[in-house]
């Protein structure tokens, strides 16, 4: 039985695999029309398995097409001289195992030329290619068919020492630009940076003849045709609801996709007799917003890679208004690099999926806030607990409206809150409050990012019933008043009856609200609570 694979490139003979049939078509077409075609993507978006698989496509469709699959990851502090006797040895061992896999062997010409060819520069690379186009031209001996355009495929091309990547690729450049036919025929290079980001030379890029490709997330379409295979595999069916909310949590992100349905399908223990529902989802869900992956210590490690970082982040994250994708910023560009953030359709930041950007607020949320024992007053004598009805219902408006009384109580000290921009700390409270009484209570969390940016709905799930807090920074009436619409438009999707609206409000004056009303036909309960600005003189 296949599986969902979560461990580097997958393999249709024993994982389940997206096609990618148009994409797939896409590059096929590139490689026939003899582009140089570049790829460059995060780590764990499928880069390697797809360009592989459509490569075996293509080889599939048309046999005189040969195929040379190099990889640069383990050449990045090789010297020079190392580099090309390490690429001549990986481009001669892949000659030799093409032919093996189509039944045939080289010619006497050709394994000559092979034996007496050494790379040792970019010169010498040039004419390699350049004389192997001959000789696999007229290669048709032993019933395999004579092979007509030499096709180079370089993963992790970002792994090449920066001591040769300019002069590389000027002879890359060079070759494209002989004219056809020409050796090699089609080249294609995938990486995580790109050839700009690689600062070879601080030059115009060598390789401005390059095609780029896009390899875009999942679809919902696709996600449904993955979880499809397992079903028709399995018997085990999924409903239509964790498909949606499935894809709608990761926005299609490959490794995110497949951890979740590995959650599913294997650790879970859920019999294969009874149908994926959303309770089983949750589940899968909590598991994966607290666990650690590969994937997930990639992104702690990036968005840590410099302190701006965060800032940039709870930026995007705090305000609806947004933050402007500037292509010629670095750090942003970094992100991008990294696949935390991207721009949305009106050229604004948004952190790309859900879970990113619930992980990122955990990442950025101090372990301990040093208020926690002020959570409640002490006249009060309650805890968590006691927002719990007999009846398994959650306490929502005396447990926001409790929060509003801590933030009061707290002062200045929210100020003090270790690693925590004051301009983000009420939502960092809030999210560390309601994350606490979820735990207590066994309750589940989901961060719903209705617009990548600015909006932050909460959706708190217990016993089958929906709560959803949104959280936002004052930014003016007319965006308060917008978020109300905003939210009930929210509820209504969700079908919620009631919702509620929590507003930091960071001005020197701040007017301080609660007010429950109903907004179309829902009802919305709304705090506007002052952060104070600074801590008092002690003079």
């Amino acid at each position: 039985m296949r599986s969902f694979g979560t461990q580097g490139r997958v393999y249709p003979e024993d994982n389940y695999v997206v096609p990618r049939t148009e994409e797939t078509a896409d590059f096929i077409s590139g490689v026939k029309d003899g582009k140089y075609i570049v790829l460059f993507a995060p780590r764990q978006t499928g880069k390697t398995t797809f360009f592989r698989l459509a490569l075996d496509t293509l080889t599939t469709e048309d046999p005189t097409y040969f195929p040379i699959q190099l990889d640069f990851q383990t050449m990045r502090n090789a010297a020079p001289p190392t580099f090309y006797a390490e690429l001549s040895y990986m481009i001669h061992r892949q000659i030799r195992r093409v032919f093996q896999q189509r039944g045939g062997v080289p010619s006497e010409a050709l394994t000559q030329f092979l034996e007496n060819t050494t790379l040792t520069d970019h010169f010498s690379m040039g004419r390699f290619f350049e004389n192997l186009d001959s000789f696999l031209d007229s290669d048709s001996h032993k019933g395999v068919r004579a092979f007509k355009r030499v096709v180079l495929l370089i993963d992790e091309f970002d792994g090449i020492p920066q001591t040769v990547v300019s002069d590389f690729l000027y002879a890359l450049r060079h070759i494209y630009l002989s004219g056809k036919p020409r050796c090699p025929h089609s080249v294609g290079i995938v990486g995580v940076k790109s050839i700009a980001q690689l600062d070879y030379d601080r030059s115009v890029s060598p390789f401005n003849i390059q095609d780029e490709f896009r390899l875009p997330d999942f679809t919902v379409e696709q996600v449904r045709e993955l979880l499809g295979q397992y079903t028709e595999e399995v018997g085990q069916a999924f409903t239509p609801e964790v498909i949606d909310i499935l894809h709608k949590q990761t926005a299609g992100q490959p490794f995110l996709v497949n951890r979740l349905a590995q959650i599913l399908t294997e650790e879970l223990d859920i019999p294969k007799t009874e149908t994926m529902t959303p309770a089983h989802f949750t589940k899968a869900h909590q598991r994966l917003l607290i666990e650690g992956n590969t994937n997930i210590d990639h992104l702690r490690t990036n968005v840590r890679r410099d302190l701006r970082f965060g800032k940039i982040l709870m930026q995007i994250a705090s305000y609806e208004s947004g933050v402007l994708f500037n292509p010629d910023d670095t750090l942003m560009n970094e992100l991008v690099t990294y696949g935390v953030i991207a721009a949305d359709a009106a050229g604004m930041c948004e952190i790309v999926n859900p879970i990113y950007h619930h992980r990122i607020l955990q990442i950025f949320k101090p372990t301990f806030n040093g208020l926690e024992n002020t959570y409640f007053s002490e006249e009060s004598g309650v805890n968590f607990i006691d927002y719990l009805t007999p009846a398994g219902q959650l306490e929502m408006v005396p447990l926001l409206d409790n929060f509003q009384a801590f933030i009061a109580r707290a002062g200045f000290r929210i100020l003090q809150v270790p690693d925590t921009p004051q301009e983000y700390v009420g939502q960092h409270l809030l999210y560390a409050y309601l994350d606490h009484f979820v735990r207590i209570v066994g309750a589940a969390m989901f961060l719903e990012v209705q617009t990548g940016r600015g909006r932050i709905d909460l959706l708190l799930l217990h016993n089958q019933r929906k709560y959803i807090v949104e959280t936002k920074i004052w930014e003016g009436v007319r965006y308060y008043q917008a978020g109300k619409k905003q939210l009930a438009a929210y509820l209504k999707l969700e079908g919620a009856v009631a919702g509620y609206y929590v507003v930091f409000d960071h001005r020197q004056n701040p007017e301080p609200r609660i007010e429950t009303e109903t907004v179309d036909d829902v009802t919305i309960r709304s705090y506007v609570i002052p952060v104070i600005q600074a801590q008092p003189s002690s003079v």
